[in-house]
């Protein structure tokens, strides 16, 4: 079994906790307004996931792009639905996207290897 998805998500918790931990005003309304944000509303939340993808992708951030990727899956999303997904975000984003591109990929088969 895969420890991608393990080592990110532990990385990710640990962190969180020490910044939240800071209590400063402004980065907590940040995390609590992300979090609204993708809540279920005139969107599903699968498809705000899945916009999540694509502007992570875009703008280039891989931890976005695993948060997304995760987030999508537990959603129910398929691998047809994330490659379409990651499809648009390189015709947006451009070839610089690619790099990025591989790296969910590998990542989408830890999830995957994760859950079996």
């Amino acid at each position: 079994m895969s420890n991608k998805v393990e080592e990110f998500n532990a990385y990710r918790a640990k962190m969180n906790d020490k910044l939240l931990a800071e209590n400063n005003k402004l980065i907590k309304r940040i995390f609590n307004l992300d979090t609204n944000a993708f809540m279920a509303g005139a969107l599903d939340v699968k498809t705000k996931e899945l916009l999540g993808l694509v502007a992570s992708a875009v703008m280039r951030c891989d931890d976005c792009v695993k948060y997304h990727l995760e987030s999508s899956k537990k959603e129910g999303a398929t691998k047809e639905e994330v490659m379409e997904t990651l499809g648009i975000a390189t015709l947006i984003g451009g070839t610089i996207v690619i790099p990025h591109l591989r790296r969910a990929y590998e990542f989408w088969e830890a999830l995957e290897e994760h859950e079996a």
